[in-house]
């Protein structure tokens, strides 16, 4: 959506936060303003006891009354998995800082200390739409930092808040329900969608969707990773899928929500009523504008689908033959994509860890198209695949199988659906956006970008290719908060170093300014004016505005102000977020919230 003058004009001539002061904060524990035990009491009164006062997943393997030396094996033993960490009110499949990891006493590790850090203090354990607001009315009146949390799926860090009330909404469950037909809530004649619909009420999880709408054939915009919250950042973010290349991504599937405000009120946002806002939950970030309570999407009659899995392993050290198949590979999509394919991809000269068998170097993909045969699908990967053949068994090994499946729920519970392991804080990423000139335009432009992020083999980078680009996703809508470099964009890629635990500063600053600055900007040099995926971005990005939300900043900014002029709910990279500051506690990378008075 390309902004009109005059709306620049009154974005920059409104655009002022109704804050605290400069330098004030938020209250923390360690502040005389902190709430005494007693009205903490009041406020676990007022929550029906649903009110948690909040200690680290692995506290039973250090010393004190939470000691237990059977549940600290049971912590180590369940550590890496998304479902352990989401049951638990801080448990981040995706940490920004781990200050209390589980330890092995059987192997003889003696634990250190252990502290909540970026962990919010208390979470409520909301079921109703009444504790948030009870959470809220106590955050605002004892001037507390608030976090909204459901499942920890978070790369960012909004859902970690020092010194923090957390809302916690995982189990916050008032149905899913499949309509064959749409029928808006508010008789809203501006929607155009006349087909089945499914509306998410609370906290769920991609799972408990698709196991309602599979069995009924239905194909669902959701997440890969089955295990990710469905109403909360991914699909306000944005959202790729498996089948964004053919229905838009999961945020275009938005047909109206419940949000929860600030003040405490409950509106719909849809065409007709709160547009705005409606606007800015589709594709604007999550976690700054209220708290979605329900979201009502759109679902699709399922199609046959041809799929590919392709492995890429060179035979030898020399990594050239491979960084040259990764470029022909990236050079090929575009052309892919418009015959229906879309997909996932990883790559790396040297992993962090094994992605193919007992493999950490190589390529790896699975692609798949609706509703074309095999012949077609085979025939639109010809030309990469010859050239990937004329090295075979030279160069590189490599693997192509193709399947066929009756329908989207079978490809998806066959080749997609995997639970990802948990991610630590001891890595960096940056993600960047490729359209079709970017990657057909100037191949020894583009093979200096893949010889660049791929790094040297010491530096383990591995690359996430998100091919879901394309298609539908191109399809404009005036409606959409979304950065509009996504209609340009064919695929992401998305770049990861890890450091050692333990690691020196200076180790640490170097990975992360490699991250932010030389592979992002390799990256930037060939696609300048498109951007980064919010949800899979890096947290120290100097231009996140831009990258993360391009054009529609300053017009998302309004809605914030609207929505939320104290800006009470604050993330970091969040619209909104310029507000404040975190004054960083000695040797950490959190603290208080402060107002920096803008």
């Amino acid at each position: 959506m390309k902004l009109t003058a005059l709306f620049s004009l009154l974005a920059l001539g409104e655009l002022c936060w109704a804050t605290s002061l400069a330098g004030e904060c938020k209250c923390t524990p360690t502040d005389k303003c902190w709430p005494s035990a007693k009205t903490w009491k009041s406020l676990n009164k007022a929550v029906s006891g649903k009110l948690i006062r909040n200690t680290p997943p692995a506290i039973s393997c250090y010393p004190g009354p939470h000691h237990n030396k059977k549940e600290c094996a049971s912590v180590l033993k369940q550590w890496s998995n998304s479902t352990f960490q989401s049951l638990d009110p801080i448990g981040y499949i995706y940490p920004t800082e781990e200050l209390c990891l589980p330890v092995d006493l059987a192997a003889g590790e003696k634990p250190g200390k252990c502290i909540l850090g970026q962990a919010p203090v208390y979470t409520i354990n909301a079921t109703t739409s009444q504790d948030l607001v009870a959470g809220m009315k106590f955050a605002q009146k004892h001037n507390i930092r608030f976090v909204v949390r459901n499942t920890g799926h978070d790369l960012i860090g909004k859902s970690e808040g020092y010194g923090s009330l957390q809302v916690w909404i995982k189990y916050l469950r008032d149905g899913i329900t499949i309509d064959d037909k749409f029928k808006p809530s508010d008789q809203c004649t501006k929607s155009d969608w006349t087909g089945a619909a499914i509306t998410i009420s609370g906290g769920y999880v991609w799972r408990d969707v698709y196991n309602l709408a599979f069995p009924k054939n239905l194909t669902v915009v959701g997440g890969g990773d089955p295990t990710v919250g469905c109403i909360g950042g991914y699909i306000q973010g944005g959202g790729h899928s498996p089948a964004s290349r053919d229905y838009g991504l999961a945020t275009d599937q938005i047909l109206e929500a419940q949000v929860l405000l600030a003040d405490g009120s409950i509106v719909t946002a849809s065409p007709c009523q709160n547009s705005d806002l409606y606007f800015a939950l589709r594709g604007g970030g999550g976690g700054t504008y209220g708290i979605a309570l329900s979201m009502t999407i759109k679902a699709y009659p399922s199609k046959p689908v041809v799929a590919q899995a392709l492995t890429v392993i060179p035979l030898s050290s020399d990594s050239s033959a491979l960084l040259n198949a990764v470029t022909d590979i990236h050079e090929a999509y575009p052309c892919i994509n418009d015959a229906g394919f879309s997909g996932y991809g990883t790559w790396s000269i040297n992993g962090p860890a094994a992605f193919i068998g007992n493999q950490s170097v190589g390529y790896v993909h699975a692609v798949a198209a609706m509703g074309i045969s095999l012949d077609e699908g085979q025939k639109a990967f010809e030309p990469l695949l010859s050239k990937l053949r004329a090295v075979n068994g030279t160069q590189l090994f490599v693997s192509v199988d193709w399947f066929e499946f009756p329908s989207y729920p079978a490809y998806y519970m066959a080749m997609s659906g995997n639970q990802l392991p948990v991610g630590g804080s001891t890595s960096a990423m940056t993600s960047r956006m490729f359209d079709k000139q970017s990657l057909t335009g100037n191949r020894t432009a583009l093979a200096e970008m893949v010889s660049t992020i791929a790094g040297t083999p010491e530096e383990m980078t591995l690359m996430s290719v998100v091919f879901t680009g394309g298609g539908a996703v191109k399809n404009h809508d005036p409606l959409s908060g979304l950065n509009p470099a996504w209609r340009e964009a064919y695929m992401v890629q998305v770049v990861t170093r890890v450091w050692a635990p333990g690691s020196d500063a200076a180790i640490i600053k170097a990975v992360r300014q490699d991250i932010s600055y030389k592979k992002n900007w390799a990256m930037r040099k060939i696609t300048p004016f498109l951007g980064s995926y919010m949800n899979e971005a890096d947290r120290k990005d100097p231009v996140w505005e831009t990258d993360f939300y391009g054009e529609h900043f300053l017009p998302l900014s309004m809605v914030k102000q609207k929505y939320d002029p104290t800006g009470f709910f604050y993330c970091p990279t969040c619209v909104g977020s310029a507000s404040w500051y975190e004054d960083l506690l000695p040797g950490r990378e959190y603290g208080p919230l402060c107002a920096t008075g803008l």
